[in-house]
């Protein structure tokens, strides 16, 4: 199955994923001016990528524009514009970049998501499988692909996200109702009456709290997984 990408050499290519993809002989990159019939994630596509779309995919396979984020609108879409362009539906990125944030797939992610979509997961994995990353964005988006996966078309796709989204803002306002409750229990006060240690007892105290601060400083990230109701892995 045909998998290319239009490489516009705005990231470092030690770092690319589009180009170690290449390097591995999974993709091939094409000239500005070269067309490619099958589907490609691109930021100008016009209606989001959907099992609708599994045959193009089948037959001619999938693209990506690999640029920027930063610098998209230097991206010469007139010449690479095409009917197959398509919007990826809302996915969160794990690659080391953009770990965590929602939207930023690299093209790796990109390519992988559409065969998931369109029902190829098993070119995904092999994609993801060149990285040693990889294995988390199908941990973090599994559940989500398969709701996109289940689609019909691009419109449901749309109305999928969108649901999901929405559910996404509920868990949060539960989430902040429950921690205000938490933070409005009187019971959760400190008890003034209780006994105080000697101040040697105190020193130890701090001196064992000291250690095990210092033994759970290498495990602390500035990310948290969490699970939601629908149990997708969700990053904050």
């Amino acid at each position: 199955m045909p998998v290319a990408m239009w490489d516009f050499h705005h990231c470092d290519p030690k770092r690319c994923s589009g180009v170690k993809l290449a390097r591995t002989n999974m993709l091939k990159t094409l000239k500005l001016n070269q067309r490619f019939r099958g589907i490609v994630a691109s930021p100008v596509g016009e209606k989001a990528v959907s099992p609708a779309d599994r045959r193009i995919v089948e037959m001619y396979g999938a693209c990506v524009v690999d640029c920027s984020w930063a610098r998209v609108d230097e991206v010469p879409f007139s010449k690479i514009r095409g009917p197959t362009d398509r919007l990826l539906p809302y996915l969160v990125a794990t690659n080391p970049v953009n770990y965590g944030k929602p939207w930023k797939l690299n093209c790796a992610e990109a390519l992988a998501a559409i065969f998931y979509i369109t029902g190829f997961p098993e070119h995904g994995e092999a994609l993801m499988g060149k990285f040693k990353w990889g294995h988390a964005f199908s941990k973090v988006n599994g559940a989500l692909l398969e709701r996109y996966a289940q689609c019909t078309d691009s419109a449901d796709v749309v109305r999928e996200q969108n649901e999901y989204l929405k559910e996404l803002e509920q868990e949060d306002e539960e989430r902040r109702r429950e921690q205000e409750d938490e933070d409005d229990d009187p019971l959760l006060f400190r008890n003034t009456n209780r006994d105080y240690p000697s101040s040697s007892e105190e020193e130890e105290s701090e001196e064992e709290d000291s250690e095990d601060e210092d033994d759970s400083e290498g495990d602390r990230s500035s990310t948290e997984e969490i699970q939601d109701k629908l149990g997708n892995t969700r990053i904050r």
